[in-house]
């Protein structure tokens, strides 16, 4: 699939969405331009195979075991109380359920080991859940999509967005300017962003979710021979 590349404004909306205390930096990776390319070569691999698979826990999963961030690559996800947030009559209509309707709220932030690699917001219909998985989802940090897997799910992404462009507008018409010696890339904490529902085989859906990547799934060594050099 193509990423939808959006522009700076959307960065805004992920730092709304996305406590930067949270993140810690990534290794520094050199500014130089095959950093850049390589750095947006990664992002669009991370963004195609999350557009592709309808579990991003289980892709993230995927890609923290891959590129090591973690000595042992299993998602988990730490609930932020006290922090509801109403879905808006857009969430609502997608879903298929009217004002008086009851939805659930999640937001969590999934992590592999220590590290934070995206925050999520959840709107969910209990009713069209089992009681089980309620009261997962209701007294555990197990995430979303593992707590409903066993409803063999179909994700239908509303929107993929790329909240950080390494490459400047207009690169690809001007010459390469160089980086100072010792320049470091500078990385904001929010990368990525996707918004999706999640729906039954039957075509009903019972979840919207939206996803923040941190910059923390950069958060390996530039690739050997490569950015590094």
């Amino acid at each position: 699939m193509i990423a939808v590349v959006r522009t700076i404004s959307g960065f805004m909306l992920g730092l709304a969405l996305l406590p930067v205390a949270a993140y810690a930096a990534p290794p520094a990776w050199p500014d130089t331009f095959l950093a850049r390319v390589e750095a947006l070569a990664l992002l669009q691999t991370l963004n195609a195979d999350l557009l592709s698979h309808d579990s991003a826990t289980l892709t993230l999963e995927r890609w923290c075991g891959a590129h090591k961030l973690a000595s042992t690559a299993q998602i988990v996800a730490d609930r932020v109380h006290g922090a509801d947030k109403p879905a808006t009559d857009e969430t609502r209509h997608r879903l298929a359920v009217d004002a008086a309707g009851k939805l659930g709220y999640r937001h969590v932030k999934l992590s592999c080991g220590t590290v934070v690699l995206s925050e999520a917001d959840n709107w969910y219909v209990p009713s069209r859940l089992t009681p089980e998985m309620n009261q997962q989802l209701d007294a555990s940090d197990t995430p979303f999509g593992r707590v409903v897997q066993p409803l063999h799910f179909q994700r239908h992404t509303l929107s993929a967005t790329l909240l950080w462009n390494p490459l400047p507008p207009g690169w690809e018409m001007t010459p390469d300017p160089g980086a100072a010696a010792g320049a470091r890339l500078s990385v904001p904490p929010a990368i990525l962003q996707h918004r999706a529902v999640l729906s039954l085989p039957d075509g009903t859906p019972f979840s919207e979710v939206v996803e923040t990547y941190s910059s923390n799934v950069l958060g390996f060594p530039p690739p050997p021979g490569g950015a590094g050099q």
